[in-house]
């Protein structure tokens, strides 16, 4: 994915294509969402953002396979760790941002916060097996086929929890949009064809736009004169997750689905931390027409060890099941800082290691702080039925 060289006629007259593949992308966004917003009353909320999250990374998915494709090592480490510290550094504070902007509107003394269910607890502790096999894979240095099924049996087990949870109760409809509740209404059969519809009707608007989207995107990013390696780690993550990130605003914006928003973000960071990455080995390889093994250099290490630290510190600070506004602008300061001072990103991942252990040291003094794990443990023992309480 080249963005220099185009010629400037080509680029103009793709660079127009934006015109409609931007509207598809809005709407293909709506209709993903309402899908999600009917489906958490057919199986859990967090299978429903899984299936949501599946939906919206698709164009990702689409970069980075034709990035492995060609067996670009340098870019498909840019695209997954850019895309990874986006959701981040970006997407976790925009919706906390967004939500206390809302709050205040309607009352001036809202705190700037976000607090998750107890049962988003499977999301919060889903994050975590990712990011620690991602040890061995950088220590290693190098990316197989062997990563790529233990990454997509992490995903397998993530799913498998989930599932255990059960949907919403239909009484819970108040807060669901006009069309979701629409579906929702249509009876057992028509609740479950209506809610595919919703989902088929966003993936096909985003497979037939997405494409010609992130093309238009290139085409302006060489008018402009931006760099391949900028523009696949960060131009390109930020088009292709813009369904997720504008569907995380459309919640924020009513504050009480915050949580939601933050949960749809972390279904797209276990997304890419096991499935994305576990696709890159397999199309490189057949692109190769042999098994291979993919080898890091030392600048790609560097890259994967900090978007690991950034979404470990993202662990420990959702485990207390809240987000607050510190921990929101820490978040997307380091993030802002490390794109535009690239020279400084060894010493944001030591902030991001020594953050973690702060936090890490305080959640021993205070238990409260790590109760996602309690969570956790006690939905599985429960099989789904027990939901603990949010203030025990």
């Amino acid at each position: 994915m080249d963005v220099s060289g185009i010629p400037p006629e080509f680029a103009r007259a793709k660079a127009l294509t934006s015109l409609w593949t931007f509207p598809s992308l809005l709407a293909s966004a709506f209709f993903v969402a309402w899908g999600a917003e009917a489906a958490q009353f057919l199986v859990s909320r967090g299978m429903a953002l899984a299936i949501l999250a599946w939906l919206q990374t698709l164009p990702e998915f689409a970069v980075e396979a034709v990035i492995a494709w060609h067996r670009d090592v340098p870019l498909m480490t840019a695209n997954f760790t850019g895309s990874l510290r986006l959701l981040t550094g970006l997407g976790w504070p925009m919706v906390l941002f967004v939500a206390f902007f809302f709050a205040r509107r309607k009352d001036r003394k809202a705190k700037a916060e976000v607090v998750l269910d107890p049962e988003q607890s499977i999301e919060i502790m889903g994050l975590l097996p990712g990011i620690l096999y991602f040890w061995v894979i950088y220590l290693k240095g190098t990316l197989t086929l062997v990563d790529s099924a233990v990454l997509v049996a992490i995903y397998l087990g993530y799913l498998w929890t989930l599932n255990r949870l059960p949907p919403r109760d239909l009484e819970d409809m108040a807060d669901v949009p006009k069309i979701s509740r629409w579906v929702l209404e249509r009876g057992s059969a028509g609740r479950r064809w209506g809610t595919l519809a919703l989902f088929l009707a966003g993936g096909i608007l985003l497979w037939i736009s997405a494409h010609p989207f992130l093309e238009s995107m290139l085409a302006l990013a060489s008018m402009w004169g931006v760099s391949s390696f900028v523009f696949v780690q960060w131009v390109s993550p930020f088009l292709s997750e813009f369904p997720e990130k504008l569907s995380a605003y459309n919640w924020a914006r009513q504050v009480s689905k915050a949580p939601m928003a933050v949960m749809n973000l972390v279904s797209s960071n276990i997304n890419q931390w096991t499935v994305l990455v576990a696709m890159i080995p397999m199309v490189y390889c057949f692109s190769l027409g042999r098994v291979a093994t993919i080898a890091f250099d030392a600048h790609q290490r560097s890259e994967i060890l900090l978007t690991m630290a950034q979404s470990f510190l993202g662990f420990v600070l959702l485990a207390d099941l809240r987000f607050t506004l510190f921990e929101a602008v820490g978040l997307f300061v380091l993030w802002l800082v490390q794109f535009l001072v690239p020279d400084w990103r060894e010493a944001i991942t030591l902030i991001y290691w020594v953050w973690a252990l702060i936090e890490l040291v305080r959640a021993v003094a205070d238990r409260r702080r790590v109760i996602a794990i309690r969570h956790f443990f006690l939905l599985l023992q429960g099989g789904g039925q027990r939901r603990p309480a949010a203030s025990s």
